[in-house]
């Protein structure tokens, strides 16, 4: 009878399928432990003093790639698996990370989905000028620089209704990723002076001999590069304040400097002073056309809000503050004595 080689057959394809199945069983289950172990592997990247850059428009695939060509990863597909399985961990956003410790894949992937980056600093400081942030600005490899469209008309693309940036920038510390772009920043900076300016014009004393609130930043800046004395700075704007009204010149140094340019060498002199310029206040009339530097917010609220007093002039006491005079033969003598304590120093 052929019955039982029928029944034989059938069962050895049994044992066969069977063994197949298991063999699908222990690989599947091997490289389930395999996926477990690697979910527990531990990555070393992005320590200092480099940090780990993703790229804008970079996706998961594109990481597993170069953490794998980086000798970083060497399971990119459970890589790829630990983000199927999670998908929450699949928006990852660029930037420069870096990382104290070893981290686990996932840890790596929730950090980048928080965007957790690299902060830089970019420091404005009190006083300095349009011409130094931008030397700065230009000599930063971290931010992406300014286009030749934004550079030709910046004050435009910032929303500011002068044709120079001078003044309208806020000196503070502004925090930004790397490769972010410095047209950014600047807005982040212009912006602020904007709403600080305004809110300060709204409560300023009344009577004061600005037409506008940029008059009132031109002479911000003035007292600015003319004091770093905090408690100075609203008795330098009295100065300036009286002497607008009575239609005196300013003669202030800081914007004759700012006339002449980056071609200053640090001596002013008195052909300097003689020397036309629409920044030069000995000659001309009232306040120069623009802001002469980054006034800081005590500057701002000094120029809105000048000391009262008698005082129309003041010069340099030795010791870093300034000595104020209320008429000329007063000025003078203090002037011959910052003179003459200037020559001791060099004898």
């Amino acid at each position: 009878m052929r019955i039982p080689v029928i029944t034989n057959l059938h069962y050895s394809k049994r044992l066969v399928f069977g063994a197949f199945a298991l063999m699908i069983f222990l690989s599947s289950y091997w490289l389930w432990l395999d996926y477990k172990d690697f979910q527990k592997t531990l990555l070393s990247i992005g320590k200092e003093p480099d940090g780990f850059v993703v790229a804008k428009g970079s996706g998961v695939n594109r990481l597993a790639e170069h953490l794998t060509s980086q000798g970083i990863l060497s399971h990119p597909y459970y890589f790829k698996l630990l983000v199927a399985l999670s998908p929450e961990l699949a928006q990852i956003k660029a930037g420069e990370y870096r990382f104290q410790q070893d981290v686990t894949p996932r840890e790596f992937l929730i950090h980048l989905n928080q965007g957790v980056v690299i902060q830089y600093p970019f420091t404005i400081i009190d006083g300095q000028t349009a011409y130094q942030i931008f030397e700065k600005l230009n000599r930063d490899t971290n931010l992406i620089g300014l286009s030749e469209a934004q550079q030709a008309n910046i004050t435009q693309q910032l929303g500011i209704e002068h044709i120079n940036i001078e003044g309208w920038l806020m000196p503070e510390t502004y925090s930004y990723s790397r490769g972010e772009d410095a047209f950014s920043l600047l807005k982040r900076s212009s912006d602020a002076m904007k709403r600080f300016l305004a809110s300060e014009w709204k409560q300023r004393e009344l009577n004061l001999p600005y037409e506008n609130q940029y008059q009132a930043l031109i002479m911000a800046s003035i007292i600015e590069k003319e004091t770093g004395i905090s408690s100075e700075r609203a008795e330098v704007a009295g100065v300036f304040v009286r002497r607008l009204r009575k239609n005196m010149r300013l003669g202030t140094d800081p914007t004759v400097i700012y006339g002449i340019g980056p071609e200053f060498n640090g001596d002013i002199t008195r052909k300097d002073l003689r020397t036309p310029t629409p920044y030069n206040t000995y000659l001309i009339k009232g306040l120069p056309p623009t802001p002469i530097a980054m006034p800081g917010k005590e500057s701002i609220y000094a120029a809105l809000h000048p000391a009262d007093g008698t005082a129309l002039y003041f010069v340099a006491d030795g010791t870093g503050g300034h000595y104020f005079s209320d008429n000329l033969a007063e000025h003078n003598r203090a002037v011959q004595r910052m003179l003459r304590r200037n020559r001791n120093k060099k004898n």
